[in-house]
């Protein structure tokens, strides 16, 4: 008796049907999101949903494991998962399409509600999922009835009638395979060039905008760094971090994207005189230059998330000045355009020449990925609970009243930075090791950095000329070292009187504390 097998897509072909659908669908909605809101864009707002709704653990791990390349992991998962669930939904479509769509329908439902939770865009973003979805749906039904018909056309098969009902599906021919692929290999590149459209789309307009800034005049410019404000030439780092090697560290998955003539701050609260500021606005106030080390919380003894630079802004304790502080005011509640806050104690922006609201960074506007338009940056206190980039929004609160990103998440509501130091380099000539490194205590200063070879006696290192307190400084020591493996560690002494502490402890909840030590051979 002959008898012709259903027409069922193996998993091959269901990954065929599947993946290319799904890069349409998300090429769609980022397409869409450009004319809509960046981060309205499906993926992104699923990603930087993850980011925000992750569980302490996990970011700790993920930070400690993935160390900057967090957010390059979890892209990569994000988009294996959703492959894995695209092939998914290609052999779910195998006998029908309904159950392969479905899944395509929970997709969709997820990047709605990641998108409409997002705090950087308005109603609006309905359209990018709801785009996406579309598109996902015809470009999986049409790809489902090409391979359909491409194994229908196949002749039928003759087998025994007692054979088992459920066959295995005839070869395709060339044609029908070729069908197929020719399909799949068209959604993919139209895919491309929709998703790299959209990117274009979304990016140019602040960068744009940021090249069209004119150049900074009337500043007060901070004062030269000393001859002799480094050691590079023994191994340290330059007095003055370039742009490009200035850590970069924020919760969001992709930078937001805004305009300076777009931008607006609004300064309210527990003020006296509630304030809305434009960027030209804040651009004809009095500026001034500050060179400025920042240190992130999350880096190690001895790591490398900390940098200096050419800060150009308004002082932001004049500006708090102006609006008036009342009495019992806690913190500055600090607001980013995607969303992220930090709670920085009133106290402390209010204190003369700490706190700004730069503008600039060595010598030009400020870098996209560096908070463009315009971040807080204050002396001595660790990014998270003070240095909010592509800032929107300053309340003065109480810490009872509002809570900052970071302190659901485990970690201190105030961060002064911990007087470290930690060895650059070691050099070793003959019988001499040239040993160096950085010291740093930002408000504070640096006083004195100790070398200890092995566990012998601590020996006082040179230091480099200071520039200010806010910045840190240089250390080099030249000792006499004898054959085989030796350790090399040291210990800073901040103006206070306070040395570094060797207790080792972990960068959460407040920074991580314990002495550098590095190994090398003579």
């Amino acid at each position: 008796m002959t008898t012709a097998a259903k027409p069922r897509s193996p998993v091959v072909r269901a990954a065929l049907i599947g993946i290319p659908a799904l890069a349409a669908a998300l090429a769609a909605g980022h397409f869409t999101a450009a004319f809509v809101a960046p981060g309205a864009s499906p993926y992104l707002a699923v990603a930087n949903s993850v980011i925000d709704l992750s569980p302490a653990w996990l970011v700790e791990f993920a930070k400690n494991t993935f160390w900057t390349a967090d957010k390059v992991v979890l892209f990569a998962g994000i988009a294996l998962v959703l492959i894995g669930l695209a092939v998914f939904a290609g052999w779910l479509a195998r006998n029908r399409l309904g159950p392969g769509q479905m899944v395509i329908g929970v997709l969709g439902v997820v990047g709605l509600a990641a998108a409409l939770s997002r705090p950087d865009v308005g109603p609006l973003a309905v359209l990018p999922p709801v785009v996406s979805v579309l598109v996902g749906g015809i470009v999986f039904a049409w790809l489902h009835s090409r391979a359909a018909a491409a194994q229908a056309a196949q002749p039928p098969r003759e087998e025994a009638q007692e054979e088992p009902a459920e066959l295995e599906p005839a070869p395709e021919s060339g044609v029908g395979r070729r069908s197929l692929l020719v399909g799949s290999a068209g959604a993919l590149v139209g895919a491309g060039l929709t998703g790299a459209a959209g990117q274009w789309l979304a990016g140019p307009d602040a960068e744009a905008s940021r090249r069209a800034v004119a150049m900074f005049t009337g500043v007060k410019r901070a004062p030269k760094p000393p001859s002799g404000a480094d050691f590079a030439d023994w191994g340290t780092p330059t007095i003055i971090t370039p742009n490009k090697d200035f850590y970069t560290i924020h919760t969001a998955f992709v930078p937001p994207r805004l305009r300076a003539e777009d931008w607006q701050l609004r300064i309210h609260g527990m003020v006296d005189r509630p304030l809305t500021l434009t960027y030209d606005q804040l651009r004809k106030r009095p500026l001034v230059e500050r060179t400025m080390t920042m240190a992130c919380v999350s880096n190690p003894v001895g790591g490398d998330l900390i940098s200096t630079a050419n800060f150009i802004g308004v002082d932001l304790a004049e500006l708090l000045a102006e609006v008036g502080i009342h009495q019992g005011a806690e913190q500055l509640f600090s607001t980013s355009h995607d969303g992220f806050t930090a709670g920085t104690p009133i106290e402390v922006v209010q204190e003369p020449e700490r706190a700004m609201l730069a503008i600039g960074m060595n010598g030009e506007p400020l870098p996209i990925e560096h908070g463009f338009p315009v971040r807080m940056v204050v002396a001595g206190l660790y990014g998270f609970v003070s240095a909010t980039k592509w800032l929107v929004d300053l309340e003065v609160t109480t810490w009872q009243a509002r809570t900052p990103y970071w302190v659901p998440r485990g970690w201190s509501r105030k961060g002064p930075v911990k007087t470290h130091s930690r060895v650059d380099n070691v050099m070793v000539d003959g019988s001499k090791a040239r040993v160096a490194g950085t010291a740093w205590a930002p408000y504070t200063g640096i006083d004195k950095v100790e070398v200890q070879i092995d566990d012998g006696p601590w020996q006082q290192a040179e230091l480099a000329g200071e520039v200010n307190k806010n910045t840190w400084r240089m250390w080099r020591l030249e000792t006499k070292v004898g054959p085989g493996r030796h350790k090399v560690r040291c210990r800073a002494t901040d103006r206070s009187g306070y040395t570094q502490t060797s207790e080792v402890a972990p960068v959460a909840p407040d920074g991580a504390t314990g002495w550098h030590e590095v190994e090398f051979s003579v």
